[in-house]
């Protein structure tokens, strides 16, 4: 279907080199913030947040340390399955562990978020309005804009095989 001239196992090399370059920006960047989150507790300031905002780091640091986890979890099975012929299953798992990585990280970095504006803004309506803002704007780029160029996609090749019909 794609148009490619590969074997089965061509294409499952080729798939799971397009997984590792699209997960190592991302896990990257889940590691420092997960790293940064992690130094905030040792800050003097620290011991003046709210209960909600201890709380609310709680749960940044949890959900960051749930995204660095899927976003680092390919390599694992990788090394774990490496050798026995899976590489199909290990690309259709690890396809999953990224996505799921994703939408992690982007609840951290939108939590994280809410959390700095609160300690730097003390407006809390204001940070609660931004850090929605920064989970919708993940939201539409990461989920929305892809799901609009595959219907668009679709759309089109509909349209294509209609003309090539009698």
């Amino acid at each position: 279907m794609s148009g490619r001239h590969e074997t089965t196992r061509e294409r499952a090399d080729r798939r799971w080199n397009d997984l590792l370059q699209e997960v190592r920006v991302s896990q990257t960047g889940a590691q420092i913030i997960f790293g940064f989150l992690i130094g905030v507790a040792f800050t003097p300031r620290f011991a003046g947040l709210s209960a909600f905002d201890k709380n609310l780091y709680i749960v940044t640091v949890v959900l960051g340390a749930f995204a660095t986890g899927s976003l680092i979890a390919p390599v694992a099975f990788h090394r774990f399955l490496a050798g026995h012929d899976l590489k199909p299953e290990l690309i259709h798992i690890a396809a999953r562990l990224i996505a799921v990585g994703l939408v992690l990280l982007a609840l951290t970095i939108s939590a994280a978020v809410l959390l700095l504006l609160r300690a730097a803004t003390d407006n809390a309506v204001l940070s609660a309005v931004l850090g929605a803002a920064v989970l919708l704007w993940f939201t539409t780029a990461w989920l929305l804009l892809p799901r609009l160029v595959l219907h668009r996609a679709a759309a089109r090749r509909a349209r294509e095989r209609g003309r090539d019909e009698p």
